[in-house]
């Protein structure tokens, strides 16, 4: 058995984080001793190799608690998604070792490699996981642009300069010019992903996740963020009370970052449930529908509302990675 102070030092987490997991009741130690301190057993430690596992996968901690009791979050489940990561990093480990080998062979025999091998070589040495394929198949890539075309990614390179000039500028995200940019902003990502949900929840989940590596820094894509949730916010307006769009702006505040990761997670068991009938479906439609009534309140005529602008009008559908689909699902797992 560890004591508490044990089990952080082994964990490289703080004694704080662990009491914050027992008071939530995400992992409490399986004894207490006589002097009342916490204790822990294996069985506590392999739970807790899997919160770590599920929040390095980008997981918010309320979701952790209920996927640790589902098909996805047995332990098996976990170190097969941790097996299936590292070979990808393995994989391009290896062929970032092939290509300095070569490398080291040319210096060896006294030759100088050109330019093209040294750019290959540092492209690859800077960026030795390429991000892309951390997160979509080589079917998905095939379909987006951004992850492999040159001047898709000049473009987006300049959306985020832009984004950095406004900020630069001090031009506040309720500013016109950061609006008509936001908009610009959603137009190019719902073509760049064909306006396929599925890919812009996991692009969402990436640039959450990977923004330095994908060339977002998180002041720009905080800044990006506000911008698009203030032009969006206008056009909530034309449906929803003012009392229930500062609600709304309250929620995203406080917990508008568990949407991205929950939108993922939908569309990753649309794919493996597509009828909605297992226990996972269900935990999904009890999150969606909680975070939801967050978001809006429970009176009626608001969801109604709410519903209506998303119906109505393009933009409120644009970016999050919600579509038709995705709603009919949610429902049939809401029913069940």
């Amino acid at each position: 058995m560890l004591k508490v102070g044990e089990l952080a030092a082994l964990a490289n987490l703080t004694v704080r984080t662990l009491h914050h997991y027992d008071s939530i009741g995400l992992l409490r130690p399986s004894a207490r001793s006589d002097a009342g301190y916490r204790l822990y057993d294996r069985d506590d430690v392999a739970r807790l190799h899997r919160i770590q596992a599920l929040r390095a996968f980008g997981m918010s901690l309320s979701d952790i608690g209920l996927t640790l009791d589902s098909p996805a979050g047995s332990p098996l489940a976990i170190v097969d998604r941790q097996l299936e990561s590292l070979e990808v990093r393995m994989a391009e480990a290896r062929r970032l070792r092939g290509q300095l080998l070569r490398v080291r062979e040319q210096l060896v025999r006294g030759t100088a490699p050109d330019l093209s091998t040294w750019l290959t070589t540092l492209e690859n040495t800077m960026d030795m996981t390429n991000v892309y394929e951390r997160y979509f198949s080589k079917e998905e890539l095939q379909r987006m642009p951004m992850s492999g075309s040159d001047a898709a990614q000049a473009e987006w390179q300049g959306m985020v300069e832009q984004a950095r000039g406004l900020m630069e500028s001090q031009v506040p995200p309720t500013a016109g010019a950061a609006k008509a940019f936001a908009l610009r902003w959603l137009q190019v990502f719902e073509r760049d992903t064909g306006g396929d949900p599925a890919l812009q929840a996991k692009l969402n989940v990436m640039a959450a996740q990977e923004k330095e590596a994908v060339g977002l820094p998180a002041h720009v894509f905080d800044y990006v963020k506000a911008a698009v949730g203030e032009l969006k916010f206008d056009a909530w307006a034309k449906y929803m009370r003012p009392e229930v769009i500062d609600r709304m702006r309250r929620h995203f505040t406080a917990r508008g970052h568990e949407w991205t990761p929950l939108i993922a997670q939908v569309q990753a068991e649309i794919k493996a449930d597509p009828e909605a009938t297992g226990a996972r479906a269900r935990d999904l439609g009890r999150q969606w529908l909680a975070l939801f009534h967050d978001m809006v309140g429970d009176d009626p005529q608001d969801v109604d509302a709410f519903r209506k602008g998303t119906a109505t009008d393009p933009l409120l559908r644009m970016g999050p990675g919600i579509g038709d689909a995705t709603i009919a699902w949610l429902r049939k797992a809401m029913s069940a």
